[in-house]
């Protein structure tokens, strides 16, 4: 990184600290959602400063790449994470039994079982809801907002935070780096986004890092998509 890059990226991260300190002081019932992918472990690492307990909701799908739960295993050890667990209310063989492989036949549907239901079922339970959402992961993500609020189909309204919504990858593993946080090693075999194991790939578009998700068929999960 030349002098610019990692001063714009100094300078990105002590805004996002001091925006996320000025809207978790005395927030009720906050949480952070985190795939334990590269921008929600630091965006993680910035809300434990605040509040060491924090309340953090990993999406156990049963898809996930078994390294995905190693490095989650490690780092809610290491940090000493109150880490919850969400999970669909059908296991993957009863869904697979009832309905085969939605992850081929039906993704979205599949989604919604095991990542959007479970999700939005969890989040019921506080108000305040911080994600590592960026711009630039993807196009769905262009107009993102650092701050809004978000309704959930129950009508249960959340104050939705994405204090990282301006920052490049780059910005992203240099506070990686700075701070010495261990990253989930599948990035080191060239995956630029990582979901659930079986509608994850290598990218095929090297200016999309979501390109490898879903084979291109589509570019969300459904869990940052309002309710209609």
């Amino acid at each position: 990184m030349t002098t610019a890059s990692v001063s714009e990226s100094i300078e990105r991260a002590t805004a996002a600290r001091q925006f996320l300190a000025g809207h978790l002081a005395g927030a009720e019932q906050p949480c952070v959602t985190s795939s334990f992918q590269a921008e929600d472990v630091v965006v993680l690492h910035m809300v434990r400063a605040l509040l060491p307990q924090v309340p953090v909701v990993f999406l156990e799908t049963g898809y996930h790449f078994p390294e995905t739960l190693v490095y989650r295993d490690r780092i809610a050890s290491e940090w000493d994470l109150n880490l919850i667990n969400v999970q669909a209310e059908m296991s993957v063989a009863e869904q697979e039994s009832r309905f085969g492989i939605l992850n081929q036949t039906a993704p979205d549907r599949c989604c919604g079982i095991r990542k959007v239901e479970p999700l939005f079922r969890a989040l019921g339970n506080y108000k305040v809801w911080v994600t590592g959402l960026r711009r630039e992961q993807s196009k769905s993500r262009a107009n993102l907002q650092t701050e809004e609020s978000f309704t959930l189909p129950s009508g249960h309204v959340l104050n939705k935070l994405s204090p990282l919504a301006d920052w490049t990858t780059r910005d992203v593993w240099h506070y990686a780096e700075s701070h010495n946080i261990p990253l989930l090693p599948l990035y080191e075999q060239g995956y630029t986004s990582i979901g659930c194991a079986p509608c994850t790939s290598l990218p095929f578009d090297p200016g999309d890092p979501r390109s490898g998700r879903w084979s291109g068929r589509k570019l969300e999960c459904g869990i940052h998509i309002q309710a209609s």
